[in-house]
């Protein structure tokens, strides 16, 4: 997984969520399918499952708001205790969650076997806007020497006595907030000039060229091609 062009990989992981996408929630044998090829892909790939769950975490917040939905909706429902649920409320927070699982975990995958930079490179070749992949080049490049100049300020706060309390306190926070967009700002105009002085013509040059190999192609599209051909068995033959 990790010699996989980004480009594949991504084309790959966008038609394997399609096709999850795609899937009615009845076919529950081909979602225990699905988490049994992101399984070993994971194993494949050498990283623990155990890391993979735990940056599964991240989407705690979406499971509790899809735990609201089946008090939502219209239909027949199901009496639960004291509980009044929706049928179509449990089916589409049961797909929310499911669904959301299998792309946090795809997205997962590609980050860990994936470096940042190659992400974008391989963006770039599937033909998205070299406007937007270069925004997100330098929003990489210098979130960190934002969060650093941030972090120097608020020390320079800090030995001066300022310790945030409260709302009254918002103004000086205010104020630090816009001497940091305005600092940020400079700093890009200073860049961008620099860049141009070196001859930046609007695209970004490239660092190294990787050979397409078929190979690896034929490897991508097995992924999403397995998961087409067990949601066809599972909806026209097994149901």
């Amino acid at each position: 997984m990790h010699e996989i062009p980004a480009n594949y990989k991504i084309a790959a992981i966008l038609l394997f969520l399609f096709i999850v996408v795609s899937t009615p929630l009845s076919n529950w044998l081909s979602y225990v399918a699905y988490f049994v090829i992101i399984f070993l892909i994971t194993l494949i790939s050498k990283i623990s499952i155990l890391t993979l769950l735990k940056r599964s975490m991240i989407e705690i917040p979406f499971i509790l708001f899809a735990f609201l939905m089946p008090f939502f909706g219209t239909g027949e429902t199901v009496k639960i205790g004291i509980l009044t649920l929706y049928e179509t409320g449990i089916v589409a927070g049961l797909s929310l969650i499911l669904k959301g699982t299998i792309g946090i975990m795809m997205a997962i995958l590609l980050s860990t076997t994936t470096t940042a930079r190659e992400i974008l490179l391989g963006l770039e070749k599937l033909k998205l806007p070299k406007l937007l992949v270069q925004i997100a080049t330098f929003m990489l490049r210098y979130v960190n020497v934002v969060s650093d100049e941030m972090q120097r300020m608020k020390i320079a706060r800090t030995s001066r006595g300022f310790e945030a309390q409260g709302i009254k306190d918002w103004k000086v926070l205010g104020h630090a907030s816009g001497a940091l967009f305005i600092r940020s700002y400079e700093r890009g105009e200073r860049v961008h000039l620099a860049m141009l002085s070196r001859g930046y013509v609007g695209s970004l040059p490239k660092i190294h060229q990787i050979t397409p190999d078929k190979k690896y192609l034929i490897i991508s599209l097995f992924i999403p091609t397995l998961a087409l051909l067990i949601t066809m068995i599972d909806r026209y033959i097994i149901s």
